[in-house]
């Protein structure tokens, strides 16, 4: 089992940047993929960006291509993703994702994903 437990959320305004964190516990050798999602009131939940474990290739949805960065610290169990040059439109609540079994897909699917934090709320005021 794992859990996944998020940080950094807050307001900022427009062209401000902000550092998410994102910390798992438990059996995490097992995690192949993780990724952040975010969601907004009455919309599906969106794959943001995400980092192959191991080889540490990285996918970004074109909305945050060139302004978010995905990253992980092995050592410290801990995903990041570094949001520069914010926008009203990124405002949602954010969700870290682990996957610990490979499924056919994009990498920024929800379905690839069997592991979710409860989420840290990212407000961008213009």
């Amino acid at each position: 089992q794992v859990q996944l437990m998020e940080s950094g959320g807050g307001s900022v305004q427009a062209g401000g940047p902000l550092r998410l964190s994102c910390v798992g516990f438990g059996y995490t050798d097992v995690i192949y993929l993780m990724g952040w999602f975010r969601q907004v009131p009455g919309k599906e939940r969106e794959g943001v960006a995400a980092i192959a474990i191991v080889y540490g290739g990285t996918f970004y949805a074109d909305s945050v291509k060139g302004r978010f960065t995905i990253s992980q610290d092995k050592a410290k169990n801990t995903l990041y993703l570094q949001m520069n040059n914010l926008k009203p439109e990124d405002t949602a609540m954010y969700y870290c994702a682990a996957a610990d079994k490979a499924v056919g897909g994009s990498q920024l699917s929800m379905a690839k994903y069997n592991y979710w934090g409860q989420g840290t709320q990212v407000t961008v005021s213009s």
